[in-house]
């Protein structure tokens, strides 16, 4: 009884940190697509704390039936986010939702159909750990990325801990699956692990994300741009600090981004610091994935500004690109999808509707 308690207490905590992880994350809105997969990652992880409690009810399709179904889903939703954290040109494809649905379908059946088809049911558990082993290792295998992407810091280290941590426990999970270890025997490992996934991912989120997105000072007003306000970072020395307000005032009142072949040894050299201290500072003191993601935070910013402006209607879409410093409107249309929704063309149809509504509004007012 009182591993039993034990075990439910940290089932419960585990749920209460990935709830708390949502709520930081939609705090963050507009979510970017590893954010959203972090949120839907942290959705399955509670329902798996949930559904494989013990008392938990199983073997009919009833009201716990969508518990099972987001939980049997977490592989795949992890192995998307493994590819979104590192891959930072991934983006979500409808077959990526068929993996989802299938797999999920595969738990839910192992999980309530065995009292109703047991042959079924125990063919649907053995494909289902099979396939959580292979998204688990597919997951592993995005981590050379964050290696090649340079310097580990803080933030890239836990992400990669945090990976190889959940491989373990989905392949471990699965393989006593596959071994019919009955699952009480299991409850209390499973709901270690997961207390320990869910510390990591909130010492992830609360301490090294979601960073306010950069201001682009100026932009769509033809100005050469305008000072933005002090940056401030809590925990950040003061010699960081310092080199934080230089490089705010290299990218929004310089748009250094703008420039053709621009490196990270580049801009260190022009900041005067070393180019290991700037990826820290761009991946730890301001949230980015790597130096890329960084420029494109500002890159698209701009463009977002400029398809927003009504004076530029008319400009097209490759011209905005260029001058926000993409070399190309493919990778411009990809990381603009990957940051709003929206392609740019719906972007600025939605920026023209909005103008619009409220021209509309605004007259409503004045005629009152």
């Amino acid at each position: 009884m009182a591993s039993t308690a034990f075990d439910l207490g940290l089932r419960g905590v585990a749920v209460g940190l990935f709830l708390v992880i949502c709520i930081v994350l939609l705090r963050g809105a507009p979510l970017r697509l590893a954010a959203r997969l972090a949120l839907a990652m942290c959705v399955a992880g509670a329902a798996y704390a949930i559904s494989t409690a013990p008392f938990f009810p199983m073997g009919s399709f009833g009201w716990n039936s969508p518990f099972v179904v987001l939980s049997m889903g977490f592989p795949v939703v992890f192995w998307l986010w493994a590819h979104a954290i590192f891959d930072e040109d991934f983006a979500l494809r409808p077959w990526h939702g068929v993996l989802w649905a299938l797999v999920a379908g595969l738990g839910l059946m192992a999980y309530n159909g065995w009292s109703a088809w047991p042959d079924l049911a125990a063919t649907c558990s053995r494909l289902l750990a099979l396939a959580s082993i292979g998204f688990a290792l597919l997951a592993a295998a995005q981590i050379p990325r964050g290696w090649r992407a340079g310097p580990l810091t803080g933030r890239t280290s836990l992400r990669i801990a945090l990976v190889v941590g959940i491989t373990i426990h989905l392949t471990l999970t699965a393989a006593s699956g596959l071994a019919a270890i009955p699952l009480k025997s299991m409850s209390l490992t499973y709901s270690l692990a997961l207390g320990v996934s869910a510390l990591l991912a909130a010492w992830l989120i609360l301490f090294y994300g979601p960073q306010n997105r950069p201001a682009v000072a100026g932009v769509g007003s033809g100005a050469a741009g305008r000072a933005a306000g002090p940056v401030s970072h809590a925990g950040v020395s003061a010699s960081d600090q310092a080199s934080l307000h230089r490089l705010d005032h290299v990218m929004t009142i310089e748009r250094a981004y703008r420039r053709e072949g621009l490196t990270i040894g580049a801009l260190a050299v022009r900041l005067g610091i070393p180019e290991h201290r700037l990826r820290g500072l761009i991946n730890d003191g301001l949230g980015h994935r790597n130096f890329n993601a960084f420029l494109n935070s500002y890159r698209i910013e701009e463009a977002k500004a400029a398809l927003a402006d009504p004076s530029q209607i008319d400009v097209p879409v490759l011209t905005i690109a260029l001058d926000a410093g993409f070399q190309s409107l493919a990778p411009f249309n990809r990381a603009f999808k990957a940051d709003t929704g929206l392609t740019p063309t719906e972007f600025r149809r939605r920026a023209a509707a909005q103008r619009v509504a409220h021209a509309h509004i605004d007259n409503s007012i004045s005629d009152f």
